[in-house]
């Protein structure tokens, strides 16, 4: 089993890259689909007016699309990131049953930590401010609603289908966020590895380094 060749701090380095591979897949998915329902457009940052005369709610501002695909882009890239390095590990666990990491690849490996925890903050701020904008513009238009999540019981003029628009960038958001807490722990981790140096093992001792532990000499 690939488990057992690798260090154990690797092994939940590897298990919080899967995490944010979901993570990931879930908040390109959540804000793709949100633009459909919306003819392509992209309502971070929007503005709403009232039709008076079916009482429909119409977009009247948008945000370029290209902020939502520079969004949707960076989950995407975290994701392939963390699927192809744990198939790497997984490979090289097969191949090499002494699988570690030196001090400089370490180092390199923080180094991309810090750019993808740099990229998901900017996301993760985007999402959230600009669900806000939108949300204000919403309630002042229906002064009505006490949140957000009740315009998605209103009804919105063709082309749009806003039915689920809130839950759908909350849940893009919350992908991000949780996506940025397990960056975050993997910096930890990795942290711990270098700190400790790139051959730190786990379950992986072999019988000469339990020896210590557990041979004692015996009395004359």
């Amino acid at each position: 089993m690939f488990v057992m060749a690798l260090p154990w701090l690797l092994v939940l380095e590897l298990v919080l890259y899967a995490g944010c591979f979901i993570c990931g897949i879930i908040a390109a998915a959540s804000l793709t689909i949100n633009q459909g329902h919306f003819a392509g457009r992209c309502i971070l940052y929007g503005s709403v007016h009232l039709n008076a005369s079916d009482q429909s709610l119409v977009m009247e501002s948008s945000s370029s699309p290209s902020l939502c695909y520079f969004v949707s882009a960076i989950s995407v890239c975290v994701s392939i990131y963390c699927f192809s390095l744990i198939l790497y590990w997984m490979y090289t666990s097969c191949v090499d049953k002494d699988a570690n990491r030196d001090r400089s690849g370490l180092n390199m490996t923080l180094v991309l930590c810090g750019a993808v925890v740099f990229f998901l903050l900017v996301s993760g701020c985007v999402l959230r401010i600009g669900r806000e904008h939108l949300c204000i513009s919403i309630l002042q238009t229906l002064p009505s609603l006490s949140s957000c999540e009740e315009a998605e019981n209103k009804t919105w003029a063709s082309p749009y289908f806003g039915n689920q628009f809130s839950s759908e960038l909350h849940r893009a958001e919350m992908s991000v966020w949780v996506n940025f807490f397990f960056w975050v722990l993997i910096v930890a981790v990795v942290g711990v590895q270098r700190r400790h140096g790139a051959g730190f093992r786990g379950a992986d001792w072999n019988a000469a380094e339990r020896e210590p532990f557990f041979h004692r000499p015996t009395r004359a």
